[in-house]
């Protein structure tokens, strides 16, 4: 594997800050593809990581949808895994000792039912030490039949309440769904519930149909559709976020390349995460950290963070 940049006394600086979180480069590891590190740690050094937001976490343990539950796509994959975890206190007493062999920050990606819910998620893995608290809203309230809370900013700015009131000193970013009218307005009721960051985005909701049984291919019917060929939209919500908050910014959705990450940061994302290019490739992510300084070199930049709110609009 090429020698490490961060060895290197020339390399560009690579560090950025996410809520008051020091990263040494800006890339995290996404929640749910890259589990909790354990088998991509057996082929790289982890560490390398800025951080790592961990699968999504629920209170009890869930075993997930029946299969298919992932299916491939054009430049992308559909998954409906349905939150399959070992569950919060499991993690806790698993996981993070695991991760915390490593020099990384931890970020606990959380869902939940119910707004009080969230707040019971967020004591408990605040109390754990976790470095930050992403809360996912792409869940079903089931007080409002079932509607997801990502798709209402009143719901949103209820949950994001609940978290910061029981998270305590521990940050809490809000991660957005794009399946919304406009995602500036969940992104604002966000703000103003006292969230410290946003994460954006989450998966696209798609489908695919079995010619044969002309039946979806996937148990769930629909699944969230992730990979590059959602890369433009995130890339646009980045950009609308951006402009709509003065929230930092965990910008992801389709990043494969270094140039990928350099284009997220430029539309206002503070730091990067990457999901499915880990699915395709297990060393994605110390490739494109291998392409950052040299990108740097070349766009004229001492430090990645001096990328992030560049964007020049027409």
């Amino acid at each position: 594997m090429p020698e490490n940049p961060a060895k290197n006394k020339n390399a560009a600086d690579l560090a950025v800050s996410f809520c008051g979180v020091r990263l040494k480069n800006p890339i995290v590891a996404a929640s749910g593809t890259f589990g909790f590190g354990r088998e991509y740690a057996e082929l790289w050094d982890i560490s390398r990581l800025g951080a790592i937001s961990v699968k999504g976490l629920t209170r009890q343990p869930r075993q997930g949808n029946p299969p298919p539950r992932i299916a491939e796509t054009p430049a992308g994959m559909l998954n409906a895994v349905g939150l399959q975890n070992p569950g919060a206190e499991a993690f806790i007493k698993t996981e993070l000792p695991f991760l915390r062999g490593f020099d990384l920050p931890v970020f606990a990606n959380i869902s939940a039912n119910t707004p009080e819910e969230y707040g019971e998620m967020a004591r408990l893995l605040a109390n754990a030490g976790v470095d930050l608290i992403e809360v996912n809203v792409s869940c079903p309230n089931v007080r409002a039949g079932g509607i997801q809370f990502g798709t209402d900013p009143a719901a949103v700015a209820r949950v994001t309440e609940e978290v910061k009131k029981n998270a305590v000193s521990v940050p809490v970013a809000v991660k957005l769904s794009p399946n919304v009218t406009s995602i500036a307005d969940i992104a604002r009721a966000a703000e103003s519930a006292g969230a410290d960051g946003i994460s954006a985005i989450n998966t696209l909701l798609g489908m695919r149909i079995d010619l044969r049984r002309r039946r979806p291919v996937l148990h769930n019917n629909t699944g969230g559709l992730s990979g590059p060929a959602i890369f433009p939209v995130a890339l646009r919500c980045v950009a609308d976020i951006y402009r709509a908050v003065k929230l930092p910014i965990c910008g992801g959705g389709g990043v494969m390349t270094a140039r990928d990450a350099a284009e997220m940061m430029i539309a206002g994302a503070a730091c990067v995460s990457v999901g499915t290019a880990t699915v395709f490739e297990p060393a994605a992510i110390p490739e494109l950290l291998d392409g950052l300084p040299d990108l740097c070199r070349e766009l004229g930049v001492g430090g990645i963070a001096e990328l992030t709110g560049t964007l020049a609009l027409n």
